[in-house]
């Protein structure tokens, strides 16, 4: 018995095999590539905050101490921990240099500020945790100095 297939058959047909040509090729982008928007994504977002505690300090220890009310910290030890660590951190994720203690310290303050500060702001909170939670698990790729030094680390042991 002859059968011929139909053109909508034969279409949904290509369709699907485009739809798995274009699968095939996104799962083969490498994960350095993926790896470098998210240290600068997150590396922007806790710059920006950085710098903006420093451009008025008055202002600053005023929120640690009227509004941010973190607890077990004094007010200006919190503001200045949150300012050192939001201007070195990026850095590091820039460099690609201590990616994932940069990212644990990142989601730790994250967890600080989503849990004490500002918890309605949790749509944003868990954009910046999942960027920092794949940074921790998989590091920062290969284009970082990470990679450089344990690349080198690997032909000194050889």
């Amino acid at each position: 018995m002859n059968t011929i297939a139909s053109p909508a058959a034969s279409g949904g047909s290509a369709r699907q095999a485009r739809v798995a040509q274009i699968l095939h090729w996104l799962d083969r982008v490498p994960y350095t590539l993926l790896a470098l928007p998210l240290r600068f994504a997150v590396a922007t977002v806790f710059w920006s905050s950085g710098t903006t505690k420093l451009a008025n300090w008055d202002a600053t220890l005023q929120l640690f101490q009227e509004e941010y009310k973190v607890p077990l910290l004094p007010p200006d030890w919190a503001a200045h921990m949150a300012a050192s660590i939001e201007l070195s951190t990026p850095i590091l994720l820039v460099l690609g240099f201590g990616t994932r203690p940069a990212a644990l310290v990142l989601l730790g303050m994250t967890t600080v500020i989503e849990i004490f500060v500002y918890p309605q702001a949790w749509p944003t909170h868990i954009q910046w945790a999942a960027m920092l939670l794949v940074l921790l698990c998989r590091g920062a790729g290969r284009f970082s100095l990470d990679a450089l030094m344990r690349q080198r680390f690997a032909a000194q042991h050889e």
